[in-house]
């Protein structure tokens, strides 16, 4: 049969003209994607300003500090029931477990360690750059949450993420994060787009944001490419030494029995339920639990104070 190379060229060229099409199409979807879950759900996406006094003390050495700071909060009530990372409101335990660590790996003595912060001031900034005084009404350190409450009730319904239309994730399904940038960007909103790299299941389910993601900060909100909730931008933390790892993304802060997860949201959901009856503020967080699988195979809920 006689060939004609005359037309492998321009057939060659058509095919990748093609992929290349349907990539650019794949591409505008997802970006459509992020736009219509970015328009939905960034009133619920909200700075929360922090005000925390801070003293580590060690061998007869204290050392004093105050620090105003701002994290990313998502609002899951119109009450204004927000979530956050409880080690960006309460340090003080993921310093001493990071300090224990790196003196304990030195062979130093941890026993006269000493850390502890106060939060002296907490308020959530709304889209629309409204301050609310806020409180912490319940802390869950398994689970690295604080859930915040407006002092007072607020003139009206705040936006919010309904925690009960949710969505579970798969390796390289493809996510979308917002969040909110510091008051030196005008505390916009900023989207992207990421894969859950990996899952963990015991002994409980998270999901895993690759090292590209990192940008986003504790407390946002992870969606599908549907727009449903995932789960939150949290910090897990081990408690336990742990050798160093061998170059798995998260290595840096693995050694330290730290990393970045997402929380499930149907994982907030009891603790959501406790919060929004507390009658007073959170005097100390809920005592950390071993790490174990539960019969459920879900955490068992975090208790008011």
């Amino acid at each position: 049969m006689p060939r004609h190379p005359s037309l492998s060229v321009p057939l060659t060229m058509v095919a990748v003209a093609a992929v290349a099409a349907l990539t650019a199409s794949r591409a505008e979807d997802l970006a459509k994607a992020g736009r219509d879950v970015l328009g939905k759900n960034q009133g619920a996406v909200v700075t929360v300003k922090l005000a925390i006094k801070q003293s580590v003390s060690m061998g007869g050495r204290e050392n004093k500090s105050e620090s105003k700071t701002e994290t990313t909060g998502t609002v899951i009530d119109p009450s204004g029931l927000t979530v956050v990372s409880l080690a960006v409101t309460d340090p003080s335990s993921t310093i001493k477990d990071t300090y224990a660590r790196m003196v304990a790996a030195r062979g130093g003595d941890v026993s006269q360690l000493k850390v502890d912060s106060e939060l002296n001031d907490v308020k959530i900034v709304t889209a629309d750059g409204t301050e609310i005084p806020a409180d912490v009404v319940l802390r869950d350190k398994d689970l690295d949450l604080a859930y915040l409450r407006p002092s007072d009730k607020p003139a009206k319904p705040l936006a919010y993420i309904d925690l009960g239309k949710d969505a579970k994730a798969q390796v390289l399904d493809e996510v979308i994060v917002i969040n909110r940038l510091s008051q030196a960007a005008d505390r916009a909103t900023a989207v992207s787009i990421g894969r859950i790299e990996g899952i963990i299941e015991k002994p409980r389910t998270f999901y895993l944001l690759g090292q590209s993601m990192w940008g986003y900060s504790l407390g946002a909100p992870v969606f599908s490419t549907e727009g449903k909730l995932i789960g939150i931008v949290l910090l897990r933390n081990s408690r336990t030494q742990t050798d160093q790892d061998s170059g798995f993304v998260f290595s840096n802060l693995n050694q330290y029995g730290m990393m970045p997860v997402i929380l499930p949201a149907s994982d907030i959901v009891d603790g959501a339920k406790q919060a929004l009856e507390a009658k007073a503020p959170a005097a100390e967080e809920k005592p950390a639990a071993e790490e174990k699988p539960a019969a459920s195979g879900k955490t068992s809920p975090a208790k008011a104070p």
